[in-house]
């Protein structure tokens, strides 16, 4: 039996994670107000874990041996439990999009760009995203209002109500 948006919980809630996936990473997207105006609480929620975690990280020192048996000191930088916990939550409530080879760029050039990167939509959030509105909320002295609607007119053909929603 449908529900909200005329889908099942499982189908809403698949295409609220792909539509949300397709926000944070190109930044807008065109869909129905109704789909907008459901989907913008739940980047909301996902962008506000990641602004009150994104600073949580623990360094500590290692100690390695190089080829000759010298000691070489090094520090090294790992997430903290929050933020360990928040990127786990992001990446449930999230598809993982793949990063997109440049026009110009050789396929080893491509591989080398993307060698550490695991989740590139979970890095983007937390190297771009989440400092930008940490910043964001310091000079205004509030937190949210990361995405904005704006409502197009009717749809030709079923005369849907469409909407760019963006991140501001």
């Amino acid at each position: 039996m449908p529900g909200k948006l005329g889908k099942t919980t499982k189908q809403r809630m698949a295409m609220l994670r792909n539509q949300a996936s397709q926000l944070l990473w190109y930044g807008r997207i065109e869909t129905t107000a109704a789909r907008a105006k459901e989907l913008r609480p739940y980047v909301e929620k996902l962008i506000t874990k990641a602004v009150n975690t994104y600073d949580d990280v623990v360094e500590y020192d290692v100690i390695a041996k190089d080829k000759k048996g010298k000691e070489i000191k090094a520090t090294s930088v790992k997430d903290g439990p929050r933020k360990l916990a928040a990127r786990r939550a992001i990446i449930a409530k999230t598809y993982d999009l793949q990063e997109i080879k440049d026009f110009n760029e050789s396929k080893r050039d491509y591989k080398t760009r993307t060698k550490a990167i695991q989740h590139p939509l979970v890095e983007k959030i937390f190297n771009e995203l989440a400092p930008k509105y940490a910043q964001r909320k310091e000079e205004l002295g509030q937190g949210g209002g990361y995405t904005r609607i704006y409502l197009l007119g009717q749809r030709r053909g079923d005369a849907a109500e469409t909407a760019i929603i963006e991140l501001v």
